[in-house]
């Protein structure tokens, strides 16, 4: 069967003594670990939850995290990982649209039940932490202890196994509800791609209530072992890749940019290390370069999807990232690679028909990985899924060879004077230049031409940037219309947990133009204006 309980179960029966959990607090093989998952998921049961119902889950990446979840697929009861850096009124609204009747929390999350809107949830409350803690609240250690193991439930594969709610970046989250069969079908698609072995050690950096999680489900298929890093920061990174003998991680770019900036990884052991998956956000060529360079022995693997796609899509080989640097056309590095096996991907019109190759419109797929649908959202799920295709919301288009290239959100395209600009050709435009750390280009509203672009750029450490500069940069790489008219240097760009640069706040902040930004003031294309 094609569930996520069988294939802990399979791990018990032939990777038994095989490592499951390497952490430094404790380490456990595969039996080790099913007999803790099991006893977790007797615990669920004991508390009066019955195969179908959610529980919630607010903790920081740990073994335990990992146990509640294994718990929930050997159960049949879904867990619900939630953003733990929401405000407790968007926490409050998730489990209250997920109908979750049991929450677990880190320790450290345990001062979120004092806040009015979540403290009714108190009596229905237990704790993770290494020891019992003084918060009056059951502990989970203690409740493992005295709890009777529970049989492997017989999910059928269209059960859900995990609701992941989305990540917010565009208004309300909405619940997405991943089968049995979406998450078992993305593990194997990961693996033919990427060659997961039962040897193998997945760290588990990005955060545990975010799709990207699922990366690990390879791993578990494989019988390897999983090992966390509760906070990022380069030296942790680092520092977790080497003490715990790591072979394979999925990395935001910007925790990859951030690392290679304020670390070295050559004054550590990454021996083990055997591949660095990067997505949830465009990484200039330039950084991809850069992280070659850095970790030579590595395979570097882009890869694209969604929460909805469980999550992977398509993937871009160590290669082809390799080749491309050998023959210094770093085009491919801007693109996110081919449709992984078992994976129908089309680029159509805002009528659903497909465009002729190298057209740009709406990435489309179908796959097993791809949900069934939202929790309780019967308009979205008219709007995203329609004769069997899922309708991603990002722009992009295919090449001769079958390459993706995404170029924006749907809704993030800017329209200016009629002409429609890409957000993500002017950011890699901008990124050319060596001064630019990050950056993000907005569409903001504009009296004149319906929308003006803005570009905000984060300037590399020592290196002073100014509008001119980078006008003049850009003049020979886009067109006149698509050079950002306004650009802000700021000391940091507000992101996601995932390290995604949110443009709906980017919009927020820079809607209205300073004062010597009037809406008449001369701009690049204009007579007597350089385009």
């Amino acid at each position: 069967m094609l569930t996520m309980g069988s294939a802990l179960d399979r791990c018990a029966r032939l990777h038994g003594t095989n490592p499951a959990i390497i952490d430094r607090e404790r380490r456990f093989t595969w039996a080790e670990h099913i007999d803790r998952v099991s006893r977790a998921a007797g615990i669920l049961l004991q508390l009066g939850l019955v195969p179908g119902e959610r529980f919630g889950i607010l903790s920081r990446n740990t073994f335990r995290h990992c146990e509640l979840l294994h718990a929930g697929y050997w159960s049949g009861i879904v867990p619900v990982p939630v953003n733990t850096r929401l405000a407790p009124a968007e926490i409050a609204q998730i489990l209250l649209d997920a109908q979750v009747r049991i929450l677990v929390l880190d320790e450290v999350f345990v001062g979120l039940l004092d806040d009015p809107v979540l403290a009714h949830l108190r009596s229905q409350a237990f704790i993770l932490g290494p020891l019992p803690a003084m918060t009056g609240l059951p502990h989970y250690e203690t409740l493992l202890a005295s709890a009777r193991a529970a049989p492997l439930h017989d999910s059928r594969e269209d059960d859900d196994a995990i609701l992941l709610y989305t990540g917010g970046t565009t208004g309300r989250g909405k619940g997405v509800r991943l089968s049995h069969l979406n998450a078992v079908s993305n593990g194997l698609q990961m693996t033919a791609a990427c060659g997961l072995r039962s040897d193998d050690v997945y760290l588990h950096v990005a955060p545990m209530f975010h799709s990207a999680d699922l990366l690990g489900t390879g791993v578990t298929l494989q019988g390897g072992a999983h090992a966390f890093l509760a906070q990022f920061s380069p030296q942790a990174l680092l520092e977790a890749m080497q003490d715990l003998a790591a072979t394979w991680t999925m990395l935001a770019p910007t925790m990859i940019i951030l690392t290679l900036q304020q670390a070295q990884p050559a004054d550590y052991d990454l021996r083990r290390l055997r591949t660095v998956l990067y997505g949830s956000a465009p990484m200039a060529p330039e950084w991809t370069r850069r992280t070659i360079e850095a970790l030579p022995q590595v395979s570097i693997v882009q890869g694209y999807g969604l929460t909805e796609t469980s999550p992977i899509l398509t993937v871009l080989g160590d290669a082809e990232h390799r080749a491309a640097m050998v023959d210094g056309d770093l085009t491919l590095l801007r693109g996110a690679g081919r449709p992984l096996v078992g994976i129908d991907l089309r680029i159509c019109d805002e009528d659903g028909r497909e465009v002729p190759v190298g057209e740009p419109g709406e990435v489309c797929v179908r796959g097993p990985n791809v949900t069934g649908g939202y929790l309780g959202q019967p308009e979205a799920n008219a709007l995203a899924f329609c004769n069997g295709w899922f309708h991603t919301g990002d722009l992009g288009r295919v090449d001769e060879n079958g390459y993706l290239f995404l170029l924006d959100r749907k809704k993030d395209m800017i329209i200016t004077g009629g002409e429609n600009v890409y957000s993500s050709e002017v950011e890699q435009a901008l990124y050319q230049y060596p001064g630019v750390s990050e950056c993000a280009v907005v569409g903001v509203p504009d009296p004149t031409y319906g929308e003006a672009l803005v570009a905000v750029i984060v300037p590399a450490p020592g290196h002073e940037l100014s509008t001119a500069v980078l006008v003049a940069h850009c003049r020979g790489l886009i067109g006149g219309y698509k050079i950002p008219r306004r650009m802000e240097f700021v000391p940091q760009l507000p992101k996601s947990a995932m390290g995604k640069i949110l443009k709906t706040e980017l919009r927020r902040i820079h809607a209205v133009a300073p004062d010597d930004e009037r809406p008449d003031a001369p701009r690049p294309g204009q007579p007597g204006v350089a385009a």
